[in-house]
């Protein structure tokens, strides 16, 4: 077939606010961009332990970073990252077994999922606190 006989007629929208994304899109991008924060989130981790463990001095150091505002917005962050990965981990995997799979199963499991996310990030920073 070549390729000049093909004609895509489709619209291209390339302004990203116009576009409304189904909850369920919302929640599978979120799944990604938790996964990729996780990552970053770890390399602080092995860092702060690496340095924690090489000397006092740099126990102290990052005992220092973490004691206040930036330790608390570390913790909160990275801890609700974990939390809803693993929620919607769990979400895809009853998916993957053949549940939720219709457009409005999909779309309540998926605001269930961001709504117990948020309740568990609350409770999370309330217990940090």
């Amino acid at each position: 077939m070549n390729k000049r006989s093909v004609k895509k007629q489709r619209p291209v929208n390339l302004d990203l606010t116009t576009i409304k994304l189904p909850s369920a899109g919302k929640a599978s991008i979120l799944h990604r961009v938790t996964g990729v924060a996780m990552f970053f989130a770890l390399l602080f981790v092995v860092w702060a332990w690496a340095t924690s463990l090489n000397s006092k001095e740099g126990f102290e150091l990052v005992v220092s970073l973490l004691d206040g505002v930036f330790g608390y917005i570390i913790a909160l962050g990275t801890l609700s990252a974990l939390s809803y990965h693993f929620i919607g981990g769990v979400r895809h995997v009853i998916m993957d077994m053949g549940y939720w799979e219709e457009l409005k199963s999909g779309a309540t499991s998926a605001n269930v999922s961001i709504g117990l996310w948020i309740v568990v990030t609350v409770i999370l920073g309330v217990v940090l606190w």
